[in-house]
């Protein structure tokens, strides 16, 4: 299995498909998940001649489940790391939810400077910031993240159950077609990492103030968000995305969920395809 090893001897898992000549497209999963959430993405862009990589979050999927660095800065430095070790050049990154902290901060403090990265996309992304405060005042209740942490501790594969049967796919809407297999997966992937992980990564894409790496971002970026995102609401991310980015391009879904790129992949792939070749 490949691994690259990072700067502080954590060991990163990584997929790497398809022609190594092709313009490479790196994605950032959410929490907490891993590689395998794109694999709709990665099939689809393989098919299109792209070169597809994702990597599994320190403490997530099959990486190494470590006691420290679950926060931002290391998710964009492991992130690094395997750009590095890949030598990815004139590269894509795309990140879902707290990938798409990490893609901010990576594409702001590594990948940007190197000159590694085309473009960019956040998909249901946490930037800038999703805790309520009083300078973000439409954000998220910290009671909420209180709530999360609570339920991981007490019962976490019965929260891992929970979370994408409701809120994550929309699923607990009147009318909603249900995926068992996407309810599993998601549990599959969950139960995969590390507990410590998971609970820390909670404070990391829940009170990290991204605005900064927002603002450093030239590149253009592709933000794709659904109106009824219930984990991430979207006026308190995507409509501020848009503003801080200098180059950025913007489109909300009617009805689409937090999960929407694994739920709706037969309409994200096709606008992710048509930025791609902009």
């Amino acid at each position: 299995m490949p691994f690259v090893t990072t700067k502080d001897g954590v060991e990163i898992y990584y997929k790497d498909w398809g022609p190594k000549d092709a313009q490479p497209i790196m994605f950032h999963h959410g929490w907490p998940l891993s590689a395998d959430d794109w694999d709709a993405q990665m099939l689809y862009f393989l098919g299109k001649g792209y070169r597809v990589i994702a990597s599994d979050r320190r403490g997530h999927g099959r990486s190494e489940q470590v006691s420290e660095g679950h926060d931002m800065d290391h998710y964009a430095a492991d992130a690094s790391a395997v750009a590095e070790h890949l030598d990815l050049k004139n590269a894509i990154h795309a990140g879902h939810s707290t990938g798409g902290g990490q893609v901010a901060r990576y594409v702001a403090q590594y990948g940007q400077p190197q000159g590694r990265v085309a473009k960019a996309v956040l998909i249901s992304s946490v930037p800038p910031l999703m805790i309520k405060t009083d300078d973000n005042p439409g954000g998220t209740p910290i009671e909420v993240f209180d709530g999360f942490r609570k339920a991981l501790a007490a019962n976490r594969a019965e929260f891992y159950i929970d979370v994408p049967s409701g809120p994550f796919y929309g699923y607990n809407r009147p009318g909603a077609k249900v995926s068992e297999g996407n309810i599993r997966n998601w549990w599959r992937q969950g139960m995969m990492g590390s507990a410590k992980a998971h609970y820390e990564g909670i404070k990391a894409f829940s009170e990290t103030d991204q605005s900064e790496d927002l603002k450093a971002i030239e590149v253009p970026v592709l933000i794709l968000q659904g109106d009824d995102d219930q984990v991430v609401p979207y006026k308190n991310a995507a409509l501020l995305q848009d503003k801080l980015l200098k180059n950025s391009t913007m489109k909300i879904y009617p009805g689409f969920s937090h999960g929407m790129h694994t739920a709706n992949a037969d309409v994200i792939n096709p606008d992710l395809l048509a930025f791609f070749k902009a």
